[in-house]
């Protein structure tokens, strides 16, 4: 029996497509855009960011952890500084940043298995809190690097990842220092959890 190109062709594909298919994060958000806080974060004459970590009992890659907070903390600090510059009244905001879950794929994994190694995600958390604890917004924002783009950029769309998280998350808290007007989770419609 001679075998043609196309029937070993068609057997790759067959067999390629449902392998590529499981590399999709199960990772999603809950909606496509944040709500506004309950009102301007300027109402608050000194806000205080605490460090990004992860969720309690959660275990996740400390190194994309970091580049995170990092890029967050470099997004915000000129704002900070401008904002806590003005008189005291007594009212603080305390920011906190917590990744829920991360499906990080390194560098070094992506060169061995490219886009065989699946699809990277985060969700991380913000909550928002005035000086008497009480929840003064809790948006969320998303962000994926698919298999093949991870794997065909050697990693490069998985690091970009970390850092457009960190950006919505810091873009969110300056958009709303002015005026309560929410933001986008970073969510398409893909990636939007079913209800």
């Amino acid at each position: 029996m001679k075998v043609t190109r196309r029937t070993i062709l068609a057997v790759a594909l067959v067999t390629a497509v449902p392998l590529l298919h499981g590399c999709a994060t199960k990772i999603k958000a809950s909606s496509l855009t944040n709500p506004a806080p309950m009102h301007a974060f300027s109402n608050y004459s000194r806000i205080e960011v605490k460090p990004v970590m992860f969720a309690a009992g959660y275990k996740g890659n400390d190194a994309a952890l970091s580049k995170i907070a990092a890029n967050f903390t470099k997004e915000l600090a000129p704002s900070l500084a401008k904002w806590n510059g003005v008189p005291r009244n007594g009212t603080t905001l305390t920011v906190e940043p917590v990744v829920e879950q991360i499906s990080f794929k390194s560098s070094t994994k992506r060169v061995f298995l490219g886009p065989l190694a699946g699809s990277s995600g985060v969700l991380m958390r913000v909550t928002y809190r005035d000086q008497n604890g009480k929840v003064i917004a809790e948006p969320q924002f998303f962000q994926r690097a698919g298999a093949m783009s991870g794997g065909f950029t050697l990693g490069v769309q998985d690091n970009l990842m970390l850092l457009r998280v960190a950006k919505l998350a810091s873009s969110y808290t300056i958009g709303n220092y002015e005026r309560a007007i929410g933001g986008p989770t970073g969510a398409d419609d893909g990636a939007v959890a079913a209800n």
